[in-house]
């Protein structure tokens, strides 16, 4: 029988120590909270003898200051109903993997929600044969994260045996699941994609179909201002996600198609410091006036001054979703009628962060979206997830700074093509670790 101790920051990460270095036979021998992280004792080749030999039961601590005989007896007592419910907590545990493992193999055909059905079963076991009784706070704190060991330990078990499962009850799918990884496509994103996979698709179909369900879930407005009437856009958005840059750009198109008296540019942003002073250099290279507003006031008596004109583009400053002062750029565009609001997301943005710039704006309604600086991203999995799931429809793209050359009207073909070819050319393989935890519990929690 082969022992080893594993550390790692948390459990998670010390399961997959575990498994990547003894497999999926290895057996938990205890767990413990460290200060730098989660201590495992694994063994492979489990004995039990062996094991009761070596002394892998809990042992309290011994106190520290002296006591009492009665009161050490207590505290022995106590000890020794908390050792005995944390070796319950871990037999329920090694019992419940079991099981579902049994059940696994014991229905091969059977539909992936049984078998999950099983594995929640499983846990429920594990957490009522682990119930603390109240007591000693100090022994509740411990049995409280020693449990919260244990489930999270359980959890990742399970989510390894669930992924097992539908890798070979429905590989294809699998597979699906895995390349949108591979593409950056976010978790929930990837499972309703994957629903709408028919259910009888061919490895060929597995290959090209989820391309194609991307490309047609990426709402396009096909808004051209070389064709389109412009109006008056505001452009909105977090500091740094190319709202002047894109302004510019947009500018430059529409001069060259209606005229530079047609066009005009407003600066609403009264707070990064020269700001005014990058429109304006802009708008001198156009031959575009730029005019400031302050507050709605300002802003609807510019307005007024600007009627007729084809294209109107409005600046505003870059704000935060926790910025106090988003209130007040909220009422200043909502008090114009005709306005309408694009909002501006950066593509080299983590997915979280793009998710959360659109809930923050949520409030003003954004008609549409510009996603910038796709030369920058790495992946654009996260840019695409985040606009499938708010369903925002795409205005332009941009790849560059350069003004007008490098924006586009959105394709959505385009961007699958060019996520898939970001995929390429890093060559990464999802490790299954990680797609048992993104897919794994899927089930289990159903």
């Amino acid at each position: 029988m082969k022992i080893k101790r594993f550390v790692a920051p948390d459990m998670r990460q010390a399961m997959r120590q575990v498994r990547d270095e003894q497999g999926p036979d290895a057996v938990i021998l205890s767990t413990r909270r460290l200060d730098d992280g989660i201590e495992i004792i694994a063994a492979l080749d489990y004995d039990e003898a062996l094991v009761r030999e070596a002394g892998f039961a809990y042992e309290p601590p011994e106190p520290k200051a002296p006591a009492t005989e009665p009161m050490r007896a207590v505290r022995d007592d106590r000890a020794a109903e908390r050792a005995a419910r944390i070796d319950q907590a871990r037999a329920a545990t090694a019992a419940a993997v079991e099981r579902a493992a049994r059940a696994e193999q014991a229905r091969p055909n059977a539909p992936q929600r049984h078998s999950s059905a099983a594995l929640a079963e499983s846990v429920a076991d594990v957490v009522r044969a682990a119930t603390v009784k109240p007591g000693n706070d100090a022994a509740v704190n411990g049995m409280r994260a020693e449990i919260n060991d244990l489930r999270e330990m359980l959890q990742v078990q399970l989510s390894a045996l669930s992924w097992n499962h539908l890798e070979r009850e429905q590989p294809l799918r699998a597979r699906v699941l895995r390349e949108l990884t591979r593409l950056g496509i976010d978790a929930d994103v990837a499972r309703a994609l994957c629903a709408e996979l028919p259910e009888g698709m061919t490895s060929d179909q597995a290959r090209y179909l989820p391309l194609g369900l991307i490309s047609r879930n990426i709402r396009i407005t096909g808004r051209n201002f070389d064709t389109v009437g412009g109006g008056v856009t505001a452009l909105v958005g977090t500091t740094g996600v190319g709202k002047t840059t894109s302004i510019a750009k947009l500018a430059a198109r529409a001069v060259l198609r209606h005229g530079a008296s047609n066009v005009a540019l407003i600066s609403t942003d009264q707070y990064r410091v020269g700001a005014g002073a990058q429109l304006e250099r802009y708008g001198r290279l156009l031959g575009v006036r730029v005019f400031n507003a302050h507050d709605a006031t300002s802003l609807r008596n510019v307005l007024l001054q600007l009627r007729g004109r084809h294209t109107v583009l409005v600046d505003t400053a870059g704000l935060a979703g926790s910025d106090p002062k988003l209130q007040e750029q909220f009422d200043t565009l909502r008090a114009m009628s005709d306005l309408r609001v694009c909002l501006v997301l950066a593509a080299n943005m983590q997915s979280q962060a793009i998710d959360g710039a659109i809930r923050a704006y949520a409030p003003l309604a954004p008609q549409s979206a510009i996603l910038t600086k796709l030369d920058e991203a790495p992946l654009i999995g996260g840019a695409i997830s985040a606009v499938i799931r708010h369903g925002l429809p795409l205005d332009y793209t941009t790849d560059g700074q350069r003004v007008p050359e490098d924006i586009a009207s959105a394709d959505a073909r385009k961007l699958v093509l060019m996520a898939a070819q970001r995929v390429k050319q890093r060559n990464d393989e999802p490790d299954d670790a990680i797609l048992a935890e993104r897919f794994g519990m899927t089930a289990v929690s159903a």
